[in-house]
């Protein structure tokens, strides 16, 4: 796990993510996954980048059952942009950086109006 993006679980989703004042893009992984481990560094700049901004999380679906299943997790990197606590866009499987960067960026923009 890196500086920047931060572990959640299902014990604090709520609080951490559908809590949030800012966007949160949660990146719902697990240890064995090729996929997630090579979309990892991608997510942490990412998490650097907007860092104070929107909240990048990783939820570990090996360790965390619940979230994964309320939110119809079937396969996995599955990335879940929520604002306002709700579900607002998924990308499922491993993207480039600019596709994740603009998924966040999009829902940014928006928060300038609120």
């Amino acid at each position: 796990m890196g500086n920047f993006a931060k572990a959640v679980t299902d014990g604090n989703f709520e609080t951490e993510v559908l809590k949030s004042d800012k966007p949160v893009l949660v990146d719902f992984w697990a240890e064995w996954c090729g996929p997630c481990r090579m979309i990892a560094p991608s997510i942490e700049a990412v998490a650097q980048q907007f860092d104070g901004k929107a909240k990048i999380v990783k939820l570990n679906v090996d360790e965390n059952t619940d979230v994964p299943q309320q939110y119809g997790i079937r396969s996995i990197p599955t990335l879940i942009l929520f604002k306002n606590g709700v579900e607002q866009e998924r990308i499922v499987g491993a993207v480039p950086r600019d596709v994740i960067v603009r998924l966040v960026e999009k829902y940014l923009n928006e928060s300038h109006s609120s």
